[in-house]
């Protein structure tokens, strides 16, 4: 077997199955990662969603026996959608992040490694191959940069030269040894646009962040959020592209190569109020294709709350009454209390001051007593 023309035809051959860009690099230890793994964990900033064992996130032959080299592969998905859809008084939407358009890349990349595996096990039928997408162990912008598909931003995302930061990645460790890519060089220099412009300051210095403190993050988790995220939520009510948006490589960067990717503009950017009222069932339907619905409604439901606080939407004030007084969910029930604070008016007191009589939990009498608050400034 010739490994040199293995590698051309590989990559001919990922071109034909929506594979935009793709590099090769060794399966030795990612020490450099490992190092900076450890400091995160030490911070406190790792937000509890990467896999807890640090040497399987830097030792690919942990997860494969004696593995030779990593395929990384790269698919660009759009930023702008075809047709526009827009929020207005009365009609306040919400918007779900551009990594978070279209089907849930998740299996989207699965597919384009599907094949890949399949077609190597065609060519050398005794290859070992094992493939993962970003909930597998290995990092997979810690993949993509040594396999030269880009350079780690300080915006903590792999920039492409062609594509910007606005793609997805995978791999596929294997027992080949195919020969290895260069890195690219850093290109992002002196600009500190993305560090300047996180709302929360996630972005501790270039390359650092603070999961914890990223609204990425934040929009996933289950509990109450912390007032000062709250403020700074805005109408998203999943993810965050504040720090790709501003990023210099990413200006006109906008690119439709495939179906499964393309926005469908009342899903990804809905009505707010509707959200708050859906079943299990209805929010499936509607958002279950997207990968912003893995943790289920309530997060999605907490935070089109906070996006009609946001607006400050009058007409959301008998929605928000009604999951305040009858939604078994505290979380639910808080979150719409501090929301009609923030919006204010009689009707908003009115619902607060008859809700704290009946409210039995703790934590929802501190939001309805902050409402009020509100209120009153």
């Amino acid at each position: 077997m010739n490994i040199a023309e293995l590698k051309e035809d590989l990559i001919s051959y990922s071109k034909t199955i929506g594979i935009d860009k793709i590099g090769f690099t060794t399966a030795s230890t990612f020490d450099g990662l490992r190092n900076r793994l450890v400091k995160q964990q030490e911070l406190n900033y790792q937000s509890g969603f990467e896999e807890p064992d640090i040497e399987k996130r830097v030792n690919p032959s942990l997860l494969l026996d004696r593995p030779q080299s990593i395929i990384s592969i790269a698919l660009a998905y759009p930023t702008k959608m075809s047709k526009r859809v827009t929020s207005k008084k009365g009609e306040r939407r919400g918007i779900f992040c551009r990594a978070s358009w279209g089907e849930d890349y998740h299996y989207v990349l699965k597919d384009r490694l599907n094949k890949l595996e399949a077609y190597l096990q065609e060519k050398v039928p005794d290859v070992q191959l094992k493939s993962m997408v970003d909930t597998g162990e290995l990092s997979d912008r810690a993949v993509a940069e040594r396999a030269g598909i880009g350079w780690s931003g300080k915006n903590c995302s792999i920039i492409t030269p062609e594509f910007g930061s606005y793609v997805y990645l995978g791999e596929t460790i294997t027992n080949i040894p195919f020969e290895t890519d260069e890195p690219m060089e850093d290109r992002c220099g002196s600009c500190n646009k993305c560090i300047d412009a996180c709302p929360t300051g996630a972005l501790v210095q270039g390359g650092q962040l603070d999961a914890k403190r990223c609204i990425a993050f934040l929009t996933q988790t289950k509990g109450f959020l912390a007032e000062e995220f709250r403020v700074e939520l805005g109408n998203r009510i999943y993810g965050c592209d504040t720090c790709q948006t501003v990023c210099p490589e990413n200006k006109g960067k906008d690119f439709h190569f495939h179906k499964e990717m393309e926005p469908e503009p009342e899903v990804v950017k809905p009505l707010l109020k509707p959200i708050l009222h859906l079943s299990n069932r209805e929010f499936k339907d509607k958002f279950g294709s997207l990968s912003g619905s893995w943790r289920g409604k309530k997060p999605i439901q907490r935070n089109a709350i906070i996006a009609l606080a946001h607006f400050k939407d009058e007409t959301a004030i008998e929605d928000l009454t009604i999951l305040l007084t009858s939604d078994p969910r505290p979380v639910i029930r808080g979150t719409a209390a501090w929301s009609l604070g923030k919006i204010g008016g009689d009707g908003a007191k009115t619902a607060l001051q008859h809700a704290i009589d009946m409210e039995q939990d703790e934590e929802v009498r501190v939001e309805i007593t902050k409402g009020l608050q509100l209120i009153e400034e």
